[in-house]
């Protein structure tokens, strides 16, 4: 029996077809879906990081320069800083008499006529300072005789800041009492002013150079504003 043409030309047919790819084959050629997905989200996370990084270095202005520009708009001058301006931090005293080198010397605030003396070179041998009270605080300006009388003030001018009352000063009948010049025993004949109060008063002269007006009274410790009131009139400097 002859074989069927047409089987021949199927079994040719067979021989000349590519053997099947294998299905895992198939699916190593062509990526899934999901792989495509994850490397898209990757790429667009990386470009908003890019982003963000190159709006963070980016170039900005000074920022004092805004409140310049308001200024030149406005017509206004920037404000500036000013150091406060601040006393004198000296006082100036005359030095004179039986010191090493009399003469005008500047002082730090607060110091004393002890210090102004060795400031000066110090007492000569053998001399002696007198009255002075070496404890007291200088004032600007003021005069410190050392082992010599201090100059007499003209009549009717008040003696220096520091001065001791001259001997035997008392005061005109009648006439209100000089603050910086009188003793204990005048100032405790005074309305209201007893030996304590006496003996105050002449402490606070001693301590802050005199009187420099009447109303420091009051600074004095034991006159208030009713006595202040009372002595006021009696008293001057």
């Amino acid at each position: 029996m002859k074989p069927d043409p047409r089987d021949r030309l199927q079994t040719l047919m067979g021989r000349l077809r590519p053997p099947d790819t294998p299905p895992a084959a198939r699916l190593r050629a062509t990526p899934e879906r999901s792989n495509v997905r994850v490397l898209v989200l990757i790429g667009v996370v990386a470009a908003l990081v890019a982003a963000g990084y190159l709006w963070l270095a980016r170039p900005r202005p000074h920022e004092t320069a805004a409140p310049a520009a308001v200024a030149t708009l406005t017509g206004a001058r920037p404000a500036t800083s000013q150091s406060p301006v601040t006393a004198s931090p000296s006082v100036v005293v005359h030095v004179l008499g039986k010191v090493e080198h009399p003469g005008v010397i500047t002082l730090p605030p607060g110091s004393r006529v002890a210090e102004a003396i060795k400031a000066a070179g110090g007492v000569r041998e053998g001399a002696k300072t007198g009255p002075l009270n070496l404890a007291r605080k200088v004032m600007d300006g003021e005069q410190i005789p050392v082992g010599v009388p201090r100059p007499t003030p003209p009549p009717g001018a008040a003696p220096p800041p520091g001065a001791p009352p001259p001997p035997g000063a008392s005061a005109a009948p009648g006439a209100p009492l000089n603050l910086n010049t009188a003793t204990p025993d005048q100032l405790d004949d005074l309305p209201g002013v007893g030996p304590v109060l006496a003996g105050r008063i002449v402490d606070y002269r001693t301590q802050h150079g005199g009187f420099r007006s009447i109303e420091q009274l009051q600074d004095v410790s034991g006159i208030g504003a009713r006595r202040y009131a009372d002595l006021k009139p009696l008293v001057r400097v």
